[in-house]
């Protein structure tokens, strides 16, 4: 039987919660040290988190409203069949300390999740009180809610009206991958088909077009190739058009001994990588004009883990190469290896003021990425 204490103070359960949320890895690995999560002196999680449209960025108090769960996902910790000490915060705790929290300027919005406790309505109805508390003490900020797989469509539209960003995990792509992490929830009618829903209710010109829909993989847990995973998440931004898919490296050495992702032999570190090269790939996708075919996998429908995706494609397109950085248009610009949207945009602008760019330093003081990207270009 799960330990359960019930002497916890407010505290004492956020630090337990805290330390739990440590399983999720989201944006844990960004390539600044500004844009990786850190914990606060009170122990708990503080997520720095782009806003859409806004050059900006906003930091959300994250917790675990409860890690009591009764599910079996093989390659969560907190699964049914453990023994860690459980806990769950009220709806007032939870609001209280994020006014803490908001008044003392450390966070300026809110990103709860929660185990699954006895049904998913009833932890979806917890999370949604906690949203509508918010809401009428004015809070008008940033909230993020993770609707609960097998919630009714009564309890995803309720949490799509209060938030402003929703997210259910697809955890896997495909069925079968999915199956082989967790037996007590169903794919298409637990994953899927709130995806769909949350997709109908915040299409444009619905009164929730404002909220956002996300998902995360757990990568490595079911043996699933970076193929297949590339393959979904380009389908999710076409069919369902959300607006970010998240990866959450597996650690090996959490899960059940029978679990695929524990005997491929694969270390932590390589996970980590992986999720970085994955993340690559997204960018390329949303922000470079690639499409899911031009991504260089190998013989196994894998991502190299020694280097960057846009550059293997550059290196193996030498036809593509090199550019005249005075002439080039913007989607090829965004094809060069150490090149971003901001370089070429600052490209785009140096060159309508009639001057020509002579060396790589004209557009900034010498660092890795524009040393790189010289190697793909002329300046004729």
């Amino acid at each position: 039987m799960a330990w359960i204490q019930k002497t916890l103070d407010t505290l004492d359960k956020l630090t337990i919660l805290s330390q739990d949320s440590q399983y999720d890895l989201a944006c844990a690995c960004g390539s600044h040290a500004e844009d990786r999560r850190y914990r606060s002196t009170q122990d708990t999680w503080i997520y720095p988190v782009a806003m859409p449209y806004r050059r900006k960025k906003t930091f959300l108090f994250k917790t675990l409203l409860s890690n009591v769960c009764v599910n079996d996902c093989k390659y969560c910790p907190l699964r049914i069949n453990q023994d860690p000490r459980r806990c769950t915060l009220t709806p007032e705790e939870c609001v209280n300390v994020f006014f803490e929290y908001l008044r003392s300027g450390k966070v300026m919005g809110l990103f709860l999740s929660s185990g699954v406790i006895g049904t998913p309505d009833h932890t979806m109805e917890r999370i949604n009180t906690i949203a509508a508390m918010l809401r009428r003490k004015q809070f008008k900020g940033y909230i993020h809610l993770k609707v609960i797989p097998g919630a009714s469509d009564a309890a995803i539209e309720e949490a799509v009206s209060l938030a402003s960003a929703v997210s259910i995990n697809i955890e896997a792509p495909g069925e079968q991958n999915f199956q082989t992490l967790c037996s007590s929830k169903q794919y298409l009618d637990d994953v899927i088909r709130p995806m769909k829903l949350i997709h109908q209710l915040t299409q444009k010109g619905s009164p929730y077009s404002h909220v956002k829909q996300t998902t995360q993989f757990v990568v490595g847990a079911a043996n699933e190739t970076d193929r297949e995973l590339i393959q979904y998440v380009t389908g999710l931004y076409r069919r369902l058009h959300l607006q970010r898919v998240y990866f959450s490296a597996y650690q090996r050495g959490l899960g059940e001994t029978d679990l695929p992702g524990e005997h491929n032999g694969v270390s932590n570190k390589d996970l980590l990588t992986r999720e970085h090269r994955l993340y690559q790939v997204d960018w390329l996708l949303r922000k470079y004009g690639f499409q899911a075919e031009e991504i260089p996998l190998d013989r196994q429908g894998n991502l190299a883990l020694n280097a960057d995706p846009k550059e293997i494609w550059a290196q193996t397109h030498p036809e593509r190469f090199p550019l005249n950085i005075n002439t080039a248009s913007k989607d090829d610009l965004l094809r060069v290896p150490g090149f971003g949207p901001l370089t070429v945009n600052k490209i785009l602008t140096f060159r309508k003021t009639g001057r020509k760019i002579r060396n790589i330093w004209d557009l900034g003081k010498p660092n890795k990425r524009l040393e790189k990207a010289a190697n793909y270009l002329i300046y004729s």
